[in-house]
């Protein structure tokens, strides 16, 4: 078991969390288990992993290491400067950089050994051009747009590429890749019609692994595979796609501490706004976690809302009225008072209580949930 404290923790502080108001607990093995099992479905296509945005908030420093320890060789982050922290932790795995080559950079990748993910014909020419000055033949990747219109190569943009070998005759062009719109849809229309425009415009490129799937696009099947998957939410415990009978091990578990247990009477209100109103003379609790947790204040409840349940052990527990920053409450009028007690842990995220949970009630999605986890709670981290 790791330990990671915030800067501003005493150094008296005891290790078992007794003077801590909220815990975030990363399981590594459920994480190493989550990319075997995309591996897995991937076979024989290699697993990569996504570990941009500090490992999806959950801590690049020990995830990265975890699942290269578990086979992981290949890694994408979003920045130049995650990619150089990643490499600091592992130096002999393939990294690439989804934001590509910025003017002036190129160096940076060379002395790093990183690889750009060439997102537009202009920065093709730029890497060429570096790599031929250098006399050396540096890996890239291209990204090519198939329908998305975000980051990639527009259809024309290939067409010119398609006969400018003496670019190609520059670089080793190690990965061919595009971004699905929407996979987390298993029905939808456009990720086929997407699949059939990268198979279109990459075949005009030179030859070379190619990459299309998500941790979606894994579980649309074989035919989205291709030589290498690029999963990030599933890693994680997220649900890549909104109907789907696949479920991944929980990896974050979130907990806060009640700080004060009161009776409030029929009638009177709780919070911020006075925006919930009890119905019946009840038992609240206190618990010390709220925005700045990154428990979001879009969670707040209001008079004929259902909100948010979170559990002491077995028990369930609505939220009540606004989320503050560093607080919230809960009615524990139907919980055991000797497990609602002051000093007492309650599940914000876990077993009961998923990410997916807290982001439907939040009205957004789990990967910004697990972006947003707060860095004030200690960081302990079992397994791997």
């Amino acid at each position: 078991m790791s330990l990671e404290r915030p800067p501003e923790a005493a150094s008296g502080e005891r290790e078992d969390g007794a003077s801590e108001t909220a815990i975030l607990t990363i399981d590594l093995d459920a994480l190493i288990a989550n990319y075997r099992r995309l591996r897995d479905l991937a076979s024989p296509a290699e697993c990569a992993a996504v570990v941009k945005a500090d490992a999806y908030g959950l801590g690049m420093a020990l995830a990265a290491p975890a699942l290269s320890r578990a086979g992981c060789k290949t890694f994408f982050v979003a920045t130049l400067g995650e990619a150089r922290a990643l490499r600091a932790l592992l130096p002999d795995a393939a990294i690439y950089v989804f934001a590509g080559l910025m003017p002036g950079t190129a160096e940076l990748y060379r002395a790093h050994d990183l690889r750009p993910v060439l997102n537009s014909a202009e920065e093709i020419g730029e890497w060429a051009s570096f790599c031929a000055m250098r006399g050396e033949k540096l890996a890239c990747a291209v990204h090519i747009d198939s329908g998305m219109n975000r980051l990639g190569l527009s259809a024309d943009e290939v067409d010119r590429m398609a006969h400018a070998r003496d670019l190609w005759q520059a670089v080793t062009l190690s990965l061919v890749m595009s971004h699905l719109a929407c996979a987390d849809e298993p029905t939808h229309p456009k990720s086929e019609a997407q699949r059939k425009a990268f198979d279109r415009l990459r075949a005009k490129l030179p030859m070379a692994l190619a990459s299309l799937a998500n941790s979606a696009g894994i579980l649309l099947g074989r035919a989205y595979a291709y030589d290498l998957v690029r999963p990030g939410i599933a890693l994680y415990g997220g649900k890549p796609a909104r109907q789907s009978d696949h479920h991944f091990h929980p990896v974050v578990h979130l907990k806060g501490r009640i700080l004060q247990v009161r009776k409030v009477a029929e009638g009177e209100t709780v919070g911020y706004g006075a925006t919930h109103t009890m119905k019946r003379p009840s038992r609240v609790a206190i618990v010390s976690v709220g925005y700045a947790d990154g428990f979001f204040r879009s969670l707040s409840t209001k008079d004929g809302q259902e909100g948010l349940v979170v559990y002491i052990g077995s028990h369930t527990a609505p939220i009540l009225g606004r989320v503050s920053m560093d607080l919230i409450t809960i009615d524990v009028s139907l919980v055991p008072e000797e497990l609602s007690r002051r000093g007492a842990w309650v599940e914000l995220i876990g077993p009961n209580v998923s990410a997916q949970a807290m982001a439907h009630h939040a009205g957004t999605i789990d990967y910004e949930i697990l972006t947003n986890l707060g860095r004030r709670a200690l960081r302990r981290y079992v397994g791997g």
